[in-house]
């Protein structure tokens, strides 16, 4: 929704353009002193973000979170793996996958799990095994 706003209408964007103009409006409409009304935005694509929405009064705070560290990434890793079948132990597993993908988010993270289980699958293998 908040993707830069570039003034060529083709393939639908004028829709995208649309609805980016309209949030802004109503955000500018807010009276924060009078009314309960929390607005709570991410991205991960902070470069592509149109800057009408990072002025002064649309957010409040900005807070920047960080890739996961090793250990952030095999907590993650964990948490993607407990429903997949594989005879490799878990822990073990996760542990290896963090220190082979730095710089990896969690949705990189789910990424590489979804695709684990698509490879099995197209191998008709009974479960994920590491190459």
């Amino acid at each position: 929704v908040g993707r830069k706003r570039g003034g060529r209408n083709v393939g639908g964007q004028s829709e995208a353009e649309n609805t980016l103009n309209q949030l802004l409006v109503e955000m500018d409409g807010f009276n924060t002193g009078t009314t309960n009304v929390i607005v709570l935005a991410a991205t991960n694509r902070m470069d592509i973000l149109d800057q009408a929405l990072l002025r002064p009064g649309r957010f409040d705070r900005q807070i920047y979170v960080p890739a996961p560290d090793i250990k952030g990434r095999s907590s993650i890793f964990k948490v993607h793996l407990e429903n997949l079948k594989t005879d490799v132990d878990k822990i073990e597993l996760s542990k290896k996958m963090a220190a082979l993908t730095p710089g990896f988010t969690g949705a990189d993270i789910a990424n590489v799990c979804n695709e684990a289980a698509l490879i099995a699958a197209r191998e008709l293998a009974k479960s994920i095994v590491m190459k």
